[in-house]
């Protein structure tokens, strides 16, 4: 289920509300969106948050700005300057263009300092936040469009689609770098997560049941296979069924269904479809 998240509050203070105006029930989300940045964060609900892994993949979009001649400690407008130039009054829309072109594609991103990442089994904020220094490993990432869309010098407002796991303060980051200036993310609203848009967000608080999609929707994109009845109550007691031969996603996953209904997703071994993850009562 999309919701609108809105600048301020955590992603966590977002599913709280959410988990409030639903009574309670169990609720997660599909990637943090950061305090100062808004736009759609998909919250995931009851036995659907163990079906948030199968959608980890999905490609976000966001629109945002990069403000040139300005490093932060943070790598976005929250945090402390580290360094300023005034050498953005030379970069021009067509370098910071060419700059962004490079930035397409599959490559090795470092995250900011200041994240989730974990850096000698401690996250790596929590050692920046106490003054160490901290270098996160670069890890691959895939941007699949980046836009220049407006320039205001010292401002560049983009468009970019980009793998689970990219940070745009990192990709804000090394656009400064390699434009000789300097730079950090100035603001930042995703617009798209997988197959949500923020056209189709609510605001958390005012979530109804009726507001919920199908869990069915976080696996998609794995072939599908019915089940007979007795295969249902084989698989919601954790027993494999056999493979038929149908088409597999990655890792060889299946989702299967019975009368229409997500029953599990399950992984193909030997022969069989073992369920790795039942989401239906019995």
């Amino acid at each position: 289920m999309p919701v609108v998240k809105p600048a301020g509050p955590t992603s966590h203070d977002v599913v709280a509300a959410v988990r409030r105006a639903l009574g309670g029930v169990r609720t997660g989300h599909l990637g943090t969106l950061d305090p100062f940045a808004d736009g759609v964060l998909v919250v995931v609900v009851g036995r659907a948050t163990r079906l948030a892994q199968f959608a980890a993949p999905w490609p976000k979009t966001y629109e945002g700005v990069v403000r040139l001649g300005v490093t932060t400690d943070t790598d976005d407008r929250t945090g402390t300057p580290v360094a300023t130039s005034d050498t953005w009054r030379d970069v021009t829309a067509d370098a910071v263009a060419a700059v962004f072109a490079r930035f397409r594609g599959t490559f090795a991103q470092r995250p900011p300092a200041f994240s989730a990442v974990k850096v000698g089994g401690e996250r790596a904020y929590r050692r920046a936040r106490r003054g160490e220094a901290v270098t996160p490993a670069a890890r691959s990432v895939t941007v699949f469009a980046l836009e220049l869309t407006q320039f205001a010098p010292p401002d560049a407002r983009f468009r970019a689609t980009v793998s689970g796991g990219t940070y745009l303060r990192s990709l804000a980051r090394d656009v400064g770098e390699a434009l000789g200036c300097g730079a950090h993310l100035a603001a930042l609203t995703r617009t798209r997560v997988g197959p949500f848009s923020l056209a189709d967000a609510v605001a958390p608080e005012t979530v109804t049941a009726r507001d919920l999609r199908p869990g069915d929707a976080l696996v998609a994109d794995l072939p599908r296979r019915e089940l007979s009845d007795a295969e249902r109550e084989a698989v919601v007691h954790g027993r494999a069924v056999a493979d038929t031969g149908a088409g597999k996603g990655e890792g060889g996953r299946v989702a299967l269904f019975h009368a229409g209904a997500l029953v599990a997703v399950a992984v193909a071994v030997e022969g069989q479809l073992k369920p790795r993850v039942v989401v239906t009562d019995e």
